[in-house]
């Protein structure tokens, strides 16, 4: 499947977030020298759900680094919103992560010492337009949660108290690697359909990455990764809800 194969059905005319060309990254030198990039084409859109497929060292944290801004590539065009994010200096990279992209990780790290609500008010503290911290618990369902502590919620919980946080800037884009990965199946799928709800209701362009093969069903695209590349990209024709997968 081409590239514009991929990005030319109705439903991902939309507005272009990232332009991706002939990225590459490497590591070492010489005899150690290693492609964790090898040459990635790839458009992505406002309001996308995407999944990232692959193995591990195909290249997906990698790219999902660079979208986010949290590693350089060493070649290659990589443009937000027609921002050159392969030029820009660590004071734009950083407001560039702070104003416009959210992370979630396989692990939570939230502060121990506050609240649900203290922790998702550490990043609101220093957005530029967020949302209240009570509003983005409620919309990961944990309006009745929002003065516990860490330790007095369940890793689903934990991990919702971190997608609110990331999501109360009101992030343009959410970079999510593995937020499924340390969940058992019954957790997973509520952290999931959180995320699909934040994608929904906020419109934010939303890349997973996983190595769990069911979840391409709720995704817009399903990209394959291997070997630092692009192997083949499918559209979904619809999204399945996530408690409508093959768990």
């Amino acid at each position: 499947m081409t590239l514009t194969d991929a990005t030319a059905g109705s439903g991902l005319r939309r507005d272009l977030v990232f332009r991706v060309r002939e990225l590459t990254k490497v590591y070492g030198t010489g005899a150690a020298e290693v492609h964790a990039l090898a040459g990635v084409d790839l458009d992505l859109h406002a309001g996308e759900l995407v999944v990232l497929l692959g193995p591990s060292g195909s290249g997906k944290t990698t790219l999902l680094n660079n979208l986010g801004g949290l590693d350089l590539p060493t070649a290659g065009e990589l443009s937000y919103r027609g921002l050159d994010l392969t030029a820009a200096n660590e004071d734009t990279l950083t407001r560039y992560r702070r104003e416009s992209v959210g992370f979630i990780f396989q692990f939570y790290n939230l502060i121990p010492s506050l609240t649900a609500r203290e922790n998702v008010a550490l990043i609101t503290e220093i957005a530029s337009d967020p949302m209240a911290p009570e509003d983005a618990l409620h919309m990961v369902n944990l309006g009745g949660r929002l003065d516990h502590f860490p330790a007095q919620l369940s890793g689903g919980e934990q991990q919702r108290v971190a997608i609110a946080r990331a999501i109360a800037k009101r992030p343009q884009v959410l970079l999510c690697d593995e937020p499924t990965g340390a969940l058992d199946v019954k957790t997973g799928i509520v952290v999931l359909e959180a995320i699909q709800r934040v994608n929904q209701e906020l419109g934010t362009l939303t890349v997973i990455i996983t190595h769990n093969a069911i979840m391409a069903d709720m995704a817009d695209r399903v990209i394959y990764f291997s070997d630092g590349r692009v192997h083949h990209i499918r559209e979904n024709a619809q999204r399945a809800p996530v408690t409508g997968l093959n768990w």
